[in-house]
């Protein structure tokens, strides 16, 4: 069971942004937000039953060079609590940039992710389209 859920988790992961232009999708821009020195873009996607995701809705934070740097979600398979995935290490897979590194966290009420509470560390490498 455990792995069909990280199936479903990891699809979402590796078509960020993509499925965000799905037509069963609702996504809308919210109000900016500021992590240290940058200043990033949050995309609030709202998605259909029929897609097997974390949450109904999710908030995708997108630095200044349109790079997605965290994720925030409810582990609604766990009970519910907050999530947050950090994403960093890119490369340009056939002219694709994709993230190789994601490290997903609790968060607090304030939606900061608690780094101490590290819950999943996804590492990719080798990366290829055809």
């Amino acid at each position: 069971m455990h792995r069909a859920c990280f199936n479903y988790a990891l699809w979402t992961y590796l078509t960020t942004p993509f499925l965000l232009a799905m037509d069963c999708v609702q996504a809308e821009e919210t109000e900016l937000c500021r992590e240290g020195s940058e200043l990033w873009r949050v995309m609030r996607a709202f998605f259909p039953g029929s897609i097997e995701t974390h949450s109904l809705v999710q908030d995708f934070f997108f630095g200044e060079d349109l790079m997605l740097r965290r994720y925030d979600y409810n582990v609604n398979v766990a009970g519910g609590f907050g999530a947050s995935q950090l994403t960093s290490d890119y490369v340009v897979a056939n002219g694709v940039h994709l993230p190789t590194k994601r490290r997903a966290y609790t968060h607090g009420r304030d939606h900061r992710p608690i780094l101490e509470m590290l819950m999943v560390a996804i590492d990719i490498s080798e990366v290829t389209f055809r």
